[in-house]
């Protein structure tokens, strides 16, 4: 029986981060590779307006381009409107930078430019109330002076 080499087999590293905005859910795949962006299978600046793709890449330009050089990321985004699901692309993204590079440096930064990069927003619109529930949850009836 020959002796066989073991050849060092590198295990690829999948890192999946979620983000959340409103209604929108977004979950990013971060892998080592050629440092292509894909959302929804098409380039960001395609998919998006061009206000809204600037702000979709926001956290890979705080990363740098040194950080994101050899990376492949894949983000499936669904629910919502196109604003939140922009802010839950960068969160997506952002929180999957983070935990691939584990570094607290990057997570301070992406903070310290705007918080909701990493922290979820739990705001929500508050429901209508019954008996006026078309206006709106706070409206009253018109106060007449005379």
């Amino acid at each position: 029986m020959a002796t066989q080499t073991k050849k060092s087999v590198k295990k690829k590293k999948v890192i999946v981060s979620s983000g959340k905005r409103k209604r929108a859910i977004a979950r990013a795949y971060i892998t080592s590779g050629e440092g292509r962006v894909i959302i929804n299978g098409k380039p960001p600046e395609i998919y998006f307006p061009n206000y809204a793709y600037l702000r979709a890449i926001e956290p890979l330009v705080l990363a740098g381009e040194k950080l994101i050089k050899g990376l492949d990321i894949k983000v499936i985004v669904e629910g919502g409107g196109i604003t939140g699901q922009i802010d839950a692309v960068r969160q997506a993204v952002a929180r999957g930078l983070v935990e691939y590079y584990d570094d607290d440096e990057l997570e301070k930064k992406f903070l310290n430019y705007d918080m909701s990069l990493i922290v979820f927003d739990p705001r929500r619109t508050e429901p209508h109330k019954p008996s006026r529930s078309k206006q709106g949850p706070r409206r009253k009836k018109q106060l007449s002076k005379r």
